[in-house]
């Protein structure tokens, strides 16, 4: 317990904090200890927290505003967009904070990848934020269906009908889903009312998620444990509070790019044609967040398979802890991990990239290759790496890599001196 702890003085406060300890909450989070090595990529937590907080806040504004029907929903949108006051800002800033949420989140799960923070103790951690991200997924796709567009009615036919591939009880769930025998007004407003719904349950795991982290705390960059609080951590207020801050202001930067310079480069067209079942587009793609697994889906010859096998994509993160069988977390250490990490994220990068290509021809044959890297990757590859690999030196604490480096600067420092003096007499 820290010399600084608030106790109240009351009696009445006394009673009331033995009870439900919120007067000292601030004190735990102010002064939470962290490991002083963390770098930039960390303070995306705190970003994902406030893209959550930002969605929410905008999606409750724009529900008042929006009418869940198939006749109405079209021009709906269009009302925000021209007759209510700022209704343009507000619309922009929740669709283009949907793609900043999953840029941060991409970039927040593939730091834990390349750092194995997902490794022990941290293992509920992990599972809990693979189920957000599941959970931020279905929330998306269901929003990507309510301006009513072409897009969104043609995405939400093709994906909802994926369900027809489960046996027996296919066909059933799948009208269960459109309530009735295609995609129309009950669909509507069935994902109206589970994508206000969702984000209010991503909150509360958010709140578990971040209590969970509180229990074994931070990862580092050298993917070693605190060893003495004194010397390999820092308050989290104000030293992590002001890199939190200074990031996020650099990602509201590229954020507000998008909302007033390119505010549409990230959807698709067609969604400003109001929806017809009579005219199909003639290409259907998803959001860009969810192309990999679209990818993965349509590389499948088999419709059932191809469902197995989208599915199998995310479900495989939430085993990583134990596919993962290497003692050592960070691939600083990891020599030969660290480059099959490089060509998972350009195998990610490709299958996102034919995602929104036909398939067909090369793009077809490129997506193959790309999905069975992908599962040999988290299949074969990591568990065989952990019995093999010759990992490099662990340092025996947080501080050594930092201390080390000062000592060395310092004795260079001196040998410059030196070296200095020495050409001023002669």
């Amino acid at each position: 317990m820290s010399d600084h702890e608030y106790t109240p003085k009351t009696k009445f406060g006394k009673w009331f904090n033995d009870r439900l300890p919120l007067l000292t909450l601030s004190n735990h989070l102010t002064e939470y200890p962290t490991p002083k090595n963390l770098n930039y990529w960390w303070t995306f937590g705190g970003i994902l927290t406030f893209c959550l907080i930002a969605q929410i806040i905008t999606g409750l504004i724009l529900a008042m505003h929006y009418v869940a029907s198939a006749d109405l929903a079209f021009g709906s949108v269009e009302h925000i967009m021209r007759d209510v006051n700022y209704g343009w800002l507000i619309r922009y800033v929740h669709a283009n904070g949907a793609s900043m949420f999953f840029l941060a989140v991409y970039i927040h799960i593939f730091r834990s990848l390349y750092y194995g923070s997902y490794k022990s103790p941290r293992e509920i951690i992990w599972i809990i934020g693979m189920i957000i991200y599941f959970l931020m997924m279905a929330t998306a796709f269901m929003g990507y269906v309510l301006p009513w567009g072409q897009m969104s009615f043609w995405g939400a036919t093709v994906i909802t009908n994926l369900f027809s591939a489960i046996p027996l009880v296919g066909e059933s769930v799948t009208n269960w889903l459109w309530g009735g025998y295609a995609v129309d007004n009950p669909t509507l407003i069935r994902f109206y009312s589970l994508h206000y719904l969702f984000p209010f349950l991503i909150f509360g795991l958010v709140i578990l998620h971040i209590w969970a982290l509180h229990v074994p705390g931070n990862n580092n960059p050298v993917g070693i444990e605190i060893k003495k609080p004194s010397n390999d951590t820092v308050p989290f207020h104000p030293y992590i509070v002001i890199k939190d801050a200074f990031a996020l202001l650099l990602f509201l930067i590229v954020f507000a790019f998008f909302v007033f310079y390119t505010p549409n480069i990230l959807g698709h067209a067609d969604n400003y044609i109001e929806a017809n079942p009579l005219v199909t587009p003639a290409h259907i793609v998803p959001e860009w967040y969810l192309l990999p697994f679209y990818a993965i889906l349509r590389s499948v010859p088999d419709k059932l398979m191809g469902v197995i096998a989208m599915f199998s994509a995310i479900l495989i993160l939430a085993a990583l802890p134990w596919l993962d069988t290497s003692k050592v977390r960070s691939a600083v250490f990891r020599p030969l991990y660290k480059q099959f990490y490089w060509i998972l994220v350009i195998d990610v990068l490709i299958l996102g990239y034919v995602g929104a290509m036909p398939a067909e021809g090369l793009y077809l044959l490129v997506a193959r290759v790309a999905t069975a890297y992908y599962f040999i990757h988290f299949l074969v590859i990591l568990p065989f790496l952990g019995f093999t690999e010759k990992t490099r030196p662990i340092p025996l604490s947080i501080s050594e890599p930092v201390l080390a480096g000062s000592a060395m600067a310092a004795r260079s420092d001196r040998q410059d001196k030196i070296e200095n003096n020495l050409k001023s007499l002669g």
